[in-house]
């Protein structure tokens, strides 16, 4: 959705008019703003209901970063599995 307001918001720009519209976007007052406003709109959303999502992002939130913490490591396995497989060895 913010993507999509973004989109409508740039559409109609000019390409030398972009910088001058991006550029009070990256400022870290802006983005201390919008880190605020998505938290309140996540509390009001979730905590405020007592709604059950919260923890079921946490949850899925930390196999999917477990799971791409570990990622460099399992290719770099499957990556000399390969190279003995090729080479005649065991794979260990």
């Amino acid at each position: 959705m913010a993507l999509r307001n973004f989109y409508n918001e740039i559409r109609g720009l000019k390409v030398k008019e972009l910088p001058a519209h991006l550029k009070p976007m990256f400022t870290i007052d802006y983005v201390k703003k919008s880190i605020n406003k998505g938290l309140d709109n996540y509390n009001a959303k979730y905590i405020q209901t007592s709604s059950i999502d919260p923890l079921l992002h946490v949850c899925f939130g930390g196999m999917i970063f477990s799971y791409l913490v570990a990622l460099p490591e399992e290719r770099r396995h499957l990556e000399h599995q390969q190279h003995a497989k090729e080479h005649g060895g065991s794979g260990h």
